[in-house]
């Protein structure tokens, strides 16, 4: 029986997408064309790979069962057949898209961005903003590159860690915290503080920390980002605590005060992930490099 590899692709892209539209949609494909690979496909294997329950399309036992084999098989046929030729970054067309948390963004962002336009002027970055959900945007690869403190556990996604980062506590100059010779965990507890969280979580590690010493703090508000809860603090005497890495550039420009956190806590880890249909891929491993150095140049180190 003579084997159509196309077959393959659409068989892994029926599997991860879980319909016929969402297949079509990645690989460029009609749907009618989608459709009709559905067919070969379930002739081919003598089952039916996905069937119509209500509205959705439910993968067959046999389907879920051959799923991650399908998709190794796919990133093995892709990586015999891809070229061997060294990338020119500087006739390189292509648009990467990344999804890193948001002060990782504001302070490697402008470094990677700059490397970026200087080696490759016909690439362009799409920065965009974290899901409140966990997403699998990097296994359908409507997102390239993640940064954050997250280490995915799916087999697929590659997670490598580039730094670590400690927390700060950050107040307004002036703010009464800022007269102490040094701030003990009770002072710290006795503050009013916010929260960053982008599910609106209005406790985190720092209250662990304080309830093993047998203490408590108010927290007044949950902040989306970064930035939203610094403006939080920059006219008031409450305060947050953040990875020094966005402390340091937001002291200095909106004039905010760093304090060691009177607490143990482990440093906060940097991580970058991507899957791993791109590791052989020249364009997507220049980037990684780039964006390594990007991060260590603002401090995930």
């Amino acid at each position: 029986m003579q084997l159509d590899l196309n077959l393959l692709a659409a068989l892994d892209a029926l599997l991860e997408e879980g319909s016929v539209a969402g297949a079509a949609a990645r690989l460029h494909v009609t749907a009618p064309a989608m459709s009709r690979s559905l067919g070969r496909i379930r002739r081919t294997t003598g089952d039916q790979i996905l069937v119509r329950t209500g509205r959705t399309m439910t993968p067959t036992p046999y389907a879920i069962a051959v799923r991650e084999q399908v998709h190794e098989l796919l990133h093995q046929v892709r990586g015999v057949l891809a070229p061997s030729r060294e990338l020119d970054p500087a006739t390189l067309e292509r648009t990467f898209t990344l999804r890193w948390h948001d002060s990782l963004v504001a302070l490697g962002g402008p470094v990677l961005l700059a490397a970026v336009r200087a080696q490759a002027p016909g690439v362009r970055l799409r920065f965009v903003a974290e899901s409140t959900t966990d997403t699998p945007e990097l296994r359908r690869g409507e997102v390239d590159l993640e940064a954050n403190a997250n280490r995915p556990n799916a087999p697929d996604i590659r997670a490598e860690h580039v730094g670590e980062t400690r927390l700060v506590m950050v107040v307004r100059q002036g703010h009464p915290l800022t007269r102490a010779r040094t701030v003990t965990a009770q002072q710290y507890a006795a503050a009013e503080h916010v929260t960053v969280s982008r599910r609106g979580n209005l406790s985190n590690a720092v209250d662990d920390a304080l309830a093993r010493l047998g203490l408590t703090r108010r927290v007044v508000a949950a902040a989306p980002t970064e930035a939203a809860a610094l403006e939080f603090v920059r006219g008031t005497d409450l305060v947050v605590s953040v990875p020094e890495i966005t402390a340091r550039t937001a002291a200095a420009d909106l004039g905010l005060a760093l304090l060691p956190l009177p607490l143990e806590l482990p440093s906060a880890p940097v991580y970058l992930s991507w899957h791993q249909r791109y590791d052989t891929d020249h364009a997507h491993t220049w980037l990684r490099a780039l964006a390594r150095t990007a991060l260590a140049t603002c401090g995930a180190s």
